[in-house]
């Protein structure tokens, strides 16, 4: 990864990442659950064309009329998780905001028709700051963190994510964090194992298929195989309907295992 000094800046892709839960990658881990997500997260800043100048992250743990961007200066974290061990509400990750990088996110989705508001106050929650703090841990890129609305349409947050694809000329990357798998009864039980594995293999299907096309397929998910049982709710599928949105180019397959007997993945778009 180099860094650009000329003001021109290499395209950066978007990203679907696994967030995983909690604060796990931060935690005793005999069993190795999260060693390998960790590693896929780690690799990450090596695998970028050269070192993002600003990092625009979709969190699945913000939901908002309309779409929101975090403002702040200097965002504090916002420790969204409970029962977890006391050290894991004293991880730090001092990442500056982007305040500029806000308002042109914002600027963007509105001459595109949407609704986008800049919350100055606004903190990062966990599905930024801890996948961030593995990815990029020396915290020295700044961070803005976008909502996605609380209808939970994906054919809006798609056309959020073309109206946003500028951003990735600009040194932004786009990291859509959430989960190719969330419902939180089934983790490591073995009856959605099969379920999960029908619907991870339709979602990279549809995730490989050119630009309107894999927009036809996302905005239907709900009727792929098992869509219901790996997604009883959207939030944390539809960041990646951003950063699907923010590619005409057919998306590849970035990262893939079972987790807790659940097929989990995440996903690249050049």
């Amino acid at each position: 990864m180099t860094i650009s000094t000329n003001g021109v800046h290499a395209r950066q892709p978007s990203l679907f990442i696994p967030h995983g839960g909690g604060p796990c990658f931060f935690m005793d881990d005999p069993a190795g659950t999260w060693t390998g997500m960790a590693a896929y997260l780690r690799g990450i800043a090596i695998s970028l064309p050269e070192k993002p100048r600003a990092i625009l992250v979709v969190s699945g743990h913000w939901e908002t009329r309309g779409f929101a961007f975090s403002g702040a200066g200097t965002p504090p974290l916002i420790y969204d998780y409970g029962g977890f061990p006391a050290h894991t509400y004293e991880l730090r990750y001092d990442a500056p905001g982007a305040p500029d990088l806000a308002a042109r996110a914002a600027g963007l989705l509105g001459a595109a028709g949407l609704t986008a508001t800049v919350d100055p106050q606004r903190g990062l929650d966990h599905g930024v700051f801890v996948p961030l703090k593995v990815a990029f841990p020396d915290a020295d890129i700044p961070v803005v963190e976008m909502s996605v609305d609380r209808d939970l349409d994906p054919e809006l947050h798609i056309l959020a994510g073309r109206a946003l694809a500028p951003l990735r000329d600009e040194g932004v990357l786009i990291v859509a964090s959430g989960m190719s798998f969330h419902n939180m009864r089934g983790y490591g039980d073995p009856r959605f194992t099969t379920p999960s594995q029908q619907f991870d293999a339709w979602l990279t299907a549809a995730v490989a298929l050119p630009g309107e096309d894999r927009k036809a397929a996302l905005d239907g998910w709900a009727d792929a195989p098992s869509a219901s049982l790996s997604h009883p709710r959207a939030e944390h599928l539809l960041p990646l309907m951003v950063a699907a949105g923010a590619s005409d180019a057919p998306g590849t397959h970035d990262y893939g295992e079972l987790v807790m007997r659940t097929a989990i993945s995440g996903y690249r778009f050049a």
